[in-house]
C-alpha cells in the first residue's frame, strides 16, 4: 500500500514532525516581527531626510547612518545578553525575553520627540534580533530530528525575509502612526504561543533533569506515554549528553577553541565574511538608495518590494533544497552566483555614469534581485544552520554564540560603512568589492567546506 504523503518522515507534517514544525513556527514570529521593522525602517530612513517627514524634527545623512549601524550594536549587546544566559536560566527565558525591546522599539518610534528616541529604538530592536539570533537556532537544532533540521533551522530566515517584504509594503501604504499599532500584536502573541512550549530535552538533559527532559522530548517528538519503544532514543540522548557532561567537566579549556576542529571554526569565519560582505544586509536597509542612484526609472517603491519577495522566493528556495542536495552546493551556487552579479552590477553603474542607459534601466533591478535571490539560497538561507553544525557539540552553544557577536558586529561595521564607502569610492567600486568578497567564499567552499548535512547534534 503506498504511503500518503504525511506518512512520509520527511514531511514536515509527519506525524513525528508537525509538534517541531509548530514550535519552529511559534518562536519565529519574533524574527518575522524583527524583519517588519528592518523593512519598515529601511523606507522610513528616506522619508525622514525629506521635506514630507512625519516626525517635526529633521534627520540628517550622519544621523541615518547611526540609526541604521545602532541595530548591528544593539545585536551585538542581544548576542551576548542571550549568549550568557541561554545556558544558565534556559532558552525558554531568552525567548520569553525577546519581545520586551522590541516593544520598546515600536512604542518610542511612535512617540520620537528628538533623533536620540529612533536611536534607543533602533538599539532596542538591535537586541532582540541580536538575541533572537543566538538562541532561536540553538532552541530550534535542539528540538528538530535531523532529517528536518535544515528546513526547520532555514525558516529562521524565511520569517526574517516575509517580515522585511511586509515592512516594506506597510511602510509604502499606512502611516508612520499608525504602523506601531498594527506590529505590536506580534510579539504579544509570540509571548503567549510560547507559554505552550516546554524547555529543550537537551538542555533539561544537561541540568539532570531528566523527568522533564524526558517530557519534552515525549512532546516535540509527540511520542504517546504508552509508547515506550520510542523512547530509546532518548536514552542514548541521554547517556551521551552524561558522557560528554563529564568530560567537559573533566578536561574543557581553551584548547577546545584553539585546537579542536579549526576547520570548523574556519569555515564559520568565512561565513561570516561572505554573509556580510556580499551586502546582502546593506542592500535590505539601504535598498531605496541604491535604486535612486542606480539610474533606474522605475518606482523606487515598487523595486523594493520586488527584492522583498525575492528575498523570500530564495529562502524558500533554500528550505526546498538544504536537506535534499546539501549545504555544500548552495553555497558555492550562492557565492558564486552573487560575485558574478555584483561585478555586472557594477559594470552597469560605471557605465550608467558615463552614457546613456536608459534603454536598459531595468537592467539593476534584474541584476540585484537576482543576487539577492542568489545570496539566499546559500549565504543567507542556510547561514544558522551551517553554523551550529559545523562546531562540535562540547562546545556548539558557546562557539556559536560567540560567532553570532562577531557576525553582530560586522553588521555594525557594514551598515556604518557602506553609505560611506558608495560617498567615497562610488557605488560601482563598492559593488566590485563586494564581488570579490563572494568569489574568495566559492573558492574556500569548494576545496575546504566539509558537508554537515545529517550530522547528529552530539557529534564532536
Amino acid at each position: 500500500m503506498k504511503l500518503s504523503i504525511f506518512e512520509n518522515s520527511n514531511c514536515l507534517l509527519n506525524r513525528r514532525n508537525r509538534v517541531q514544525f509548530l514550535a519552529t513556527f511559534l518562536v519565529n514570529i519574533s524574527t518575522f516581527a524583527h524583519g517588519v521593522g528592518i523593512g519598515w525602517m529601511s523606507t522610513v530612513m528616506r522619508d525622514l531626510q525629506s521635506p514630507d517627514s512625519p516626525l517635526n524634527f529633521a534627520v540628517f545623512v550622519e544621523e541615518i547612518s547611526w540609526i541604521g549601524s545602532l541595530l548591528g550594536i544593539g545585536s551585538i549587546i542581544g548576542n551576548l545578553l542571550a549568549g550568557f544566559l541561554q545556558d544558565r536560566i534556559g532558552r525558554k527565558p531568552v525567548l520569553y525575553a525577546l519581545a520586551v525591546p522590541y516593544v520598546f522599539f515600536w512604542l518610542l518610534s511612535y512617540s520620537a520627540q528628538s533623533v536620540e528616541y529612533l536611536y534607543l529604538g533602533r538599539l532596542l530592536a538591535g537586541i532582540t534580533g541580536g538575541g533572537g539570533y543566538i538562541v532561536l537556532p540553538i532552541f530550534i537544532s535542539e528540538i528538530s530530528d535531523a532529517k528536518i533540521r535544515g528546513r526547520l533551522g532555514s525558516m529562521v530566515m524565511l520569517s526574517v525575509n516575509i517580515g522585511v517584504m511586509v515592512g516594506y509594503i506597510i511602510s509604502t501604504n499606512v502611516g508612520y502612526f499608525t504602523v506601531p499599532f498594527c506590529v505590536i500584536p506580534l510579539p504579544i502573541c509570540y509571548f503567549i504561543g510560547n507559554l505552550f512550549l516546554p524547555e529543550t530535552p537537551f538542555y533539561l538533559i544537561t541540568k539532570g533533569k531528566f523527568t522533564a527532559a524526558e517530557k519534552s522530548f515525549r512532546f516535540y517528538k509527540n511520542i504517546k506515554e504508552n509508547d515506550n519503544s520510542s523512547m530509546m532514543e532518548f536514552e542514548e540522548i541521554k547517556m551521551k549528553m552524561c558522557k560528554e557532561q563529564a568530560l567537559k567537566m573533566n578536561s574543557f579549556n581553551y584548547k577546545d577553541f584553539a585546537n579542536q576542529l579549526f576547520r570548523a571554526y574556519a569555515t564559520s569565519l568565512v561565513l561570516l565574511l561572505c554573509n556580510q560582505f556580499t551586502g546582502t544586509f546593506c542592500f535590505t536597509t539601504y535598498m531605496t538608495d541604491i535604486f535612486e542612484i542606480s539610474h533606474t526609472t522605475l518606482d523606487v517603491g515598487m523595486c523594493t518590494i520586488i527584492i522583498g519577495a525575492v528575498q523570500i522566493i530564495g529562502t524558500i528556495t533554500t528550505i526546498l533544497l538544504c536537506d535534499r542536495y546539501g549545504r555544500k552546493v548552495l553555497l558555492k551556487l550562492s557565492s558564486l552566483g552573487a560575485s558574478i552579479c555584483l561585478a555586472a552590477f557594477g559594470f552597469y553603474i560605471y557605465f550608467a555614469e558615463r552614457y546613456d542607459l536608459s534603454a536598459i534601466d531595468w537592467l539593476p533591478v534584474v541584476l540585484l534581485a537576482l543576487e539577492i535571490f542568489l545570496c539566499h539560497i546559500g549565504l543567507v538561507g542556510v547561514f544558522f544552520v551551517v553554523l551550529v553544525e559545523a562546531m562540535p557539540a562540547r562546545i556548539r552553544s558557546v562557539a556559536t554564540s560567540t560567532f553570532i557577536v562577531i557576525l553582530s558586529i560586522l553588521v555594525f561595521f557594514t551598515l556604518k560603512i557602506f553609505p560611506l564607502c558608495i560617498s567615497y569610492w562610488g557605488l560601482a567600486i563598492t559593488m566590485w568589492a563586494a564581488s570579490c568578497v563572494g568569489l574568495f567564499g566559492f573558492i574556500y567552499f569548494s576545496l575546504f567546506f566539509i558537508e554537515t548535512k545529517g550530522k547528529s547534534m552530539l557529534d564532536n
